[in-house]
């Protein structure tokens, strides 16, 4: 199936490529991606003729974090809107975080920002060894607020604040050292080393591993909807600072923001 933003498809043997479709925009999280992602989550839920899924990206990048266009429109919003928009993000990592089947990420190109994200609500992540992920927020003067949760979860706490805070962007072999994947392949290798983690699901009871991945899931960090709406309010606050609008003016305006290094004249 085929929806604006992404293409969706099930194979003979219950295997679903769910894929990011907007190569010529690095997959970036806009909001018709967002609603795209949410419908398809609740499809894949309710399919009991799919047992696993696998999320990867069209083009050269997985995700480039949120679609430009979006985040204009969140310089221009009231508070209360920006929240809204804030809310359909973290509510759809969520759906996928708790669907009920196996995710397993094909990360195939460069991950930023949100796709950091949605790298994290896999139950398996496989990276092409050639891309970079950053969580690059807090150079334009914003958080990681509404993906924290599953990146934290994923990462643990220790290991995150090594890149949660600082923007800087690091290789595959970094982001296997930090959990985000759990291993690194040559790109054409992806493929393979994806379908050696599907195989062995399909000898599995699909209720036991539904199961088995909602036990871990309530064993694990707590993400309820209190802890969402946290992380909704942590953002709408950093989009009311002086900060943001200085980082994200600069980003469109192409100049450094007012905390960087500056060019020196001779």
């Amino acid at each position: 199936m085929s929806y604006a933003t992404l293409d969706l498809s099930t194979d003979a043997r219950g295997v679903a490529r769910l894929v990011l479709n907007r190569p010529d925009k690095h997959n970036a999280l806009s909001a018709q991606m967002l609603a795209d992602l949410t419908e398809a989550a609740d499809r894949l839920a309710a399919d009991d003729a799919v047992r696993v899924v696998v999320l990867t990206g069209a083009g050269k990048s997985f995700c480039a974090g949120g679609d430009l266009a979006w985040m204009q429109e969140q310089m221009a919003a009231d508070p209360d809107t920006r929240a809204r928009e804030a809310g359909k993000l973290a509510h759809m990592l969520q759906k996928l975080n708790t669907l009920p089947k196996p995710l397993i990420g094909a990360v195939q190109g460069n991950a930023f920002g949100g796709g950091v994200g949605m790298a994290s609500v896999c139950d398996i992540a496989i990276g092409a060894d050639h891309l970079k992920m950053g969580l690059t927020e807090t150079r334009l003067g914003i958080i990681p607020a509404t993906i924290g949760p599953y990146v934290i979860a994923r990462m643990g706490e220790g290991r995150a604040r090594r890149v949660f805070m600082n923007g800087r962007l690091f290789g595959a072999v970094d982001a296997v050292g930090l959990g985000l994947l759990v291993r690194a392949v040559p790109a054409d290798a992806l493929e393979d080393a994806v379908e050696a983690e599907v195989e062995p699901y399909l000898s599995c009871a699909p209720g036991a591993v539904a199961a088995a991945k909602k036990l871990a899931r309530d064993l694990g960090p707590r993400i309820d909807e209190g802890t969402i709406a946290m992380t909704i309010a942590a953002l709408k606050a950093r989009w009311e600072t002086e900060e943001a609008a200085e980082g994200i003016g600069a980003f469109f305006d192409r100049r450094k923001a007012v905390w960087m290094p500056q060019d020196q004249s001779t």
